[in-house]
């Protein structure tokens, strides 16, 4: 149970459905921002730190204005953030080019490169988990779908998600019982862990057979339904044109530099 509560299974659903005008937005509209945000922080020069800090405000907005508390992401955010320490890792070592000095230190590209990469990851995956709780998960598959999305990884998106409670729920028990069955301190090789595993594995399928036959006997035809239609109408394009004019403007100019240097102009 501890490992659920970590991950929080099921809070993103509760956050999507919050009353703000940030959720009343059409799923589709916040969809298409994200992914022109990710294109935006992804197509910046390796080397890049400063143009970097604007694109800040795309996630921070959303959570302002949608009153989504921070933690939560926060600590999903951190679950993932081995895979990127471990794509980032090396450059320091792989790319010792002088590039700029800070005070008596000289940085070179590796260290710029590794620090970019982490702000990146911050930013793309910070903005995925906004886009979720802002929307929710069936909304925003819904809005995947209407975007041209094939049904076929609509409808396995969703069942990943919402089997994923079961799954852990089923994998908790299991290792409940195990617990129980060697005074409280399992201690299991290799080889009983693949036999959990393989029992997890049945029962999942045996599972899944019988929710298949369940569905069909209810009429599912893979089509994902809402109980309220979203429309596409002023406000999205106004929001979606908005984000979209200045992730252009911050990827062509780094706003960064150009606040410092009007800045240093207007100041004594």
């Amino acid at each position: 149970m501890r490992a659920i509560g970590w991950i929080e299974l099921g809070q993103m659903d509760e956050l999507g459905r919050l009353d703000t005008p940030v959720h009343r937005l059409d799923a589709r509209a916040k969809i298409l921002a994200t992914v022109g945000f990710m294109v935006a922080v992804m197509s910046l020069p390796r080397h890049e730190i400063s143009a970097l800090t604007p694109f800040f405000l795309f996630p921070f907005g959303l959570i302002a204005v949608g009153r989504i508390p921070v933690m939560p992401l926060l600590r999903k955010l951190l679950m993932a953030l081995p895979f990127a320490l471990v794509i980032a890792l090396f450059n320091p070592f792989l790319d010792r080019e002088p590039m700029t000095t800070l005070g008596p230190y000289v940085v070179t590209g590796g260290w710029l490169s590794f620090t970019s990469i982490l702000l990146r990851f911050v930013l793309t995956v910070g903005a995925a988990l906004t886009l979720i709780a802002c929307t929710g998960l069936y909304p925003l598959a819904h809005g995947l779908e209407r975007l041209g999305v094939p049904r076929i990884f609509v409808v396995q998106l969703l069942f990943l998600y919402r089997y994923l409670f079961v799954i852990a729920d089923a994998g908790t028990s299991m290792m409940r019982s195990v617990a129980m069955r060697s005074s409280g301190r399992p201690v299991l090789r290799l080889g009983q862990y693949g036999s959990l595993v393989g029992h997890l594995l049945l029962r999942s399928m045996a599972r899944a057979d019988r929710v298949y036959r369940s569905m069909v006997a209810r009429g599912f035809d893979g089509e994902v339904r809402l109980l309220r239609d979203q429309t596409f109408g002023g406000r999205e394009w106004l929001f979606l044109l908005a984000c979209l004019g200045f992730f252009a403007v911050a990827r062509v100019w780094n706003l960064a530099q150009v606040l410092a240097w009007t800045s240093g102009r207007i100041g004594p």
